[in-house]
């Protein structure tokens, strides 16, 4: 178990110091080990001074979250064979709400730092940042899942996976499920019923060849249906695409207006002489995917890390900083802002290091 950092200097009346927690503590009462990342999978924890319980480690244990309410039955809509047309998405409203994410040099969430510490600029210009949180907020969450046939020995893993995921959720989430083999399919609209969702996991088989692009742009056509300002994608695939309609410039750029997260789980197989391109360029194009929108992939070399992988993504989803600024630039001619976001922690901290998405299409008539 690794012990909260308590950082307080004082000079004067103004605080200068803070405290920054990188604490990762075990998950229910199995301890876990460091994955390939080189991270614990627990939840941080943080501790307000003055305050730490007399516990070994001292760190207090969460209390089991509520069940979630019930939600009613939704017939997933039968697949027509046609996929939706997406209508571009583009920053028509004044705030534009940044998702960000700070680890310290073993990889450790780090949270309890304050708005004065970060700055941003769009197109290297300076914006003021007018809202600022680092709650537990409610999240829309889309999973997709790869169920081609090469997945055949990986398939239970990967359920075992999404339990885990699952668990980290809180009552207000809501999610839903598209699966894809030589099409995507919608399993699973918007609900909160986790169990409904990890029903149709159940009952996914693993046959055909994979469509992932297609999936993806699927599942930002649902992510509009989201309630929550805050929209992320898991996706769980083995490898590149080979059956999709949609080509990848077609589905990046959808992906970087869409202001949604994307986290990937990687399970590539080693290489080997007989590998297809597809399968070659498959890390390549999962990475595209998921550092355009802010996300990460995370590789996976032993099928027996994937439950502690979607762990650690379901704990990142919900303890990172969201910055809310109103953009300088007026103009409606829909290009690409560039965004960066720094941090200037106080003295005395370990190099930090800032994950954040890289910007957005602004408005257009």
């Amino acid at each position: 178990m690794k012990a909260a950092i308590v950082l307080r200097r004082k000079f004067g009346s103004l605080p200068v110091g803070l405290l920054i927690l990188g604490v990762l503590a075990w998950w229910g009462a199995v301890p876990r080990a460091l994955n390939a990342q080189g991270v614990p999978a627990g939840p941080p924890v943080h501790i307000t001074p003055g305050s730490v319980p007399n516990l070994p480690g001292g760190v207090a244990p969460h209390p089991a979250p509520p069940p979630p309410p019930p939600a009613p039955k939704i017939a997933p809509p039968a697949h027509t064979g046609q996929l939706p047309q997406i209508p571009e998405l583009t920053a028509n409203v004044n705030l534009v709400l940044v998702p960000v994410v700070v680890t310290d040099p073993l990889n450790r969430m780090v949270t309890g730092l304050d708005k004065q510490f970060f700055t941003l600029n769009e197109d290297n210009i300076p914006q003021t940042i007018t809202s600022f949180s680092s709650e537990d907020a409610p999240i829309s969450v889309g999973v997709v899942f790869d169920s081609s046939g090469s997945m055949s020995d990986k398939i239970q893993k990967s359920r075992d996976a999404m339990v885990q995921f699952f668990k980290t959720a809180n009552p207000q989430d809501e999610f839903f499920l598209i699966d894809f083999a030589d099409q995507p399919r919608l399993l699973c609209s918007f609900t909160s019923n986790i169990d409904e969702v990890e029903n149709n996991v159940a009952m996914i088989q693993p046959q055909g060849r994979t469509a992932l692009l297609d999936a993806v742009y699927l599942a930002l056509d649902q992510m509009r249906h989201a309630q929550y300002e805050r929209k992320a994608l898991l996706i769980i695939s083995d490898g590149g695409d080979n059956h999709s309609r949609y080509s990848e410039r077609d589905v990046e750029r959808v992906v970087r207006e869409a202001n949604v997260q994307i986290y990937g789980i990687g399970l590539y197989d080693a290489p080997y002489a007989r590998a297809t391109p597809e399968e070659i360029n498959g890390p390549e194009l999962m990475d595209k995917l998921t550092e355009s929108s802010g996300g990460k992939t995370f590789v996976i070399h032993d099928i027996d890390e994937l439950a502690d992988t979607a762990t650690k993504i379901g704990i990142e989803l919900r303890n990172q900083y969201v910055l809310g600024y109103t953009s300088s630039d007026k103009s409606l001619n829909g290009k690409w802002r560039k965004i960066e976001v720094k941090l200037h922690p106080p003295p005395g901290l370990p190099p930090l290091t800032v994950s954040a998405r890289t910007g957005y299409y602004g408005p257009h008539l």
